[in-house]
């Protein structure tokens, strides 16, 4: 192999960061009113939340098939807790989507409990970014002797600069395959796939763990026809590499590095849940993989948001999460068609710019709570007509959905009211917020008071 140049690297500033402390957070808000948070805020049920969890692990267990959480849709140690153990299945393997998240898995224990065993870093590894992974690695083989740290690559630059940077270090590795959606990843059929996969299987520091897509495109989908047929192309992109990388094989000597059978993971949210409709699911795997062990991934379930609803393959009683606004002031008459406006305290560093299919921002939807909030929703006939409808840095028009719904009153909202809304994309709206509030309907008054706090993993 050429002589590869490493360039200078980088290192996660962990020490340097100020997350807020949980036990601090806990106890000045523990059993205080919804309403007496400073909004915009995202609440969580974690009973929803934890329900969601078991219901990902039942479908990975009617397939038979290993499971990979992702983490970076809330980026706490509570909820990758949730996700790995579910009152219906377990398991131990996280991706996360960026050197600070696997920083803060391992510091808080649970690489040590046994609770995280294989963290995958979900992008294809920057040269400059070795040295500090080289290290986290370095802490999970000390904290568990079981643990690894595995890397995604899609680049011979990045295989080079794995090999240069020596330590006597075997690398673990995916290669990210490319389903069509040109994300990251070399499609199948590529010169540059087939030379990528030859160098790995030849670079005696790498070890090839098995291939990895990921359909985002998916969340575009609006049946479970549709999404189920991303989870097919899903699984035909990495078996086709598979079966690829193991007729390589056959012409080198020792190829015992190498995982075997190879892990084949595929997977996002829409195409994860479609796989839970899917009859025979074990019939279904025999005849798509041949070149490797199946693993699904996903990571956006557990919260679920406006698009994952507009899938089809989850409702609104299925959302975790819901931001509480304020509102501020009230416009009579000025919207589309002389219909009302109204502004709020959730603009788009509260609730992200993303937009959806259903249109909008965010919708007002009601959430059971017997407080002033759940006296104007419960009837229907009042916030749940509203939507997030323009967006500026720090506040929110609320528009109507429909312009034919009624005026008068009974349709108004009032400065100092307070409306729930779900965004269209849970990641980007919880990764503005600094804490979640934890909420709990499957216990006597959980809905009416915070019952924790859950402190997001913030940095690269």
């Amino acid at each position: 192999m050429a002589e590869f140049a490493l360039p200078p690297q980088s290192f996660t500033p962990y020490p340097l960061t100020q997350i807020p402390l949980k036990d601090t957070i806990t106890n000045a808000f523990t059993g205080k009113s919804v309403l007496s948070v400073r909004t915009p805020a995202v609440f969580i049920d974690r009973a929803i939340f934890s329900r969601n969890c078991a219901k990902m692990q039942e479908t990975v267990k009617s397939w038979g098939t290993r499971f990979r959480a992702h983490v970076k849709s809330h980026k706490t140690t509570e909820g990758a807790r949730l996700q790995l153990q579910s009152t219906a299945g377990q398991s131990s393997a996280v991706i996360v989507s960026t050197l600070m998240e696997a920083k803060q898995i391992i510091e808080s224990g649970l690489v040590k409990e046994g609770v995280v065993d294989d963290i995958l870093y979900g992008l294809p590894v920057a040269p400059t970014k070795i040295a500090d992974i080289a290290e986290m690695s370095s802490t999970m083989a000390q904290l568990n002797s079981k643990a690894k740290f595995r890397l995604l690559v899609d680049n011979v630059q990045q295989v080079k600069a794995l090999a240069a940077f020596g330590n006597n270090i075997t690398w673990s590795i995916f290669i990210k395959v490319d389903h069509g959606g040109k994300r990251a990843g070399l499609p199948i059929g590529s010169e540059s796939l087939k030379d990528l996969i030859q160098l790995v299987l030849s670079t005696p520091s790498i070890s090839l763990f098995g291939f990895y897509c990921h359909a985002g495109d998916s969340y575009a989908s609006t049946s479970f026809q549709e999404a189920s047929s991303f989870l097919t192309t899903e699984m035909q992109t990495v078996n086709a590499a598979g079966l690829l990388a193991l007729s390589l094989m056959k012409d080198l000597g020792n190829t015992s590095r190498h995982q075997n059978p190879l892990v084949l993971s595929v997977g996002s949210t829409p195409t994860a849940h479609s796989a839970s409709l899917i009859e025979s699911p074990a019939d279904a795997l025999r005849a798509a993989v041949t070149g490797g062990e199946l693993e699904i991934h996903a990571g956006n379930y557990p919260l679920c948001d406006l698009q994952q609803i507009h899938t089809g393959l989850v409702e609104p009683k299925d959302v975790s999460h819901r931001v509480l606004a304020s509102v501020i002031s009230y416009y009579p008459g000025r919207g589309e068609n002389g219909t009302d406006e109204a502004l709020c305290d959730a603009g788009g560093i509260s609730m992200s710019k993303d937009r959806g299919p259903s249109g909008g921002f965010g919708d007002v939807v009601p959430w059971d709570v017997d407080d002033t909030i759940g006296k104007r929703e419960t009837d229907g006939s009042v916030t749940c007509e509203w939507r997030l409808g323009r967006c500026s840095q720090e506040h929110g028009i609320l528009v109507k959905k429909r312009t034919g719904s009624s005026q008068g009153n009974e349709a108004c909202l009032n400065p100092g009211d307070h409306v729930w809304i779900i965004g269209q994309h849970a990641c980007l709206t919880l990764a503005a917020h600094p804490w979640y509030y934890i909420l709990d309907s499957s216990i006597q008054g959980g809905m009416d008071t915070i019952q924790d706090i859950w402190v997001s993993w913030k940095g690269w």
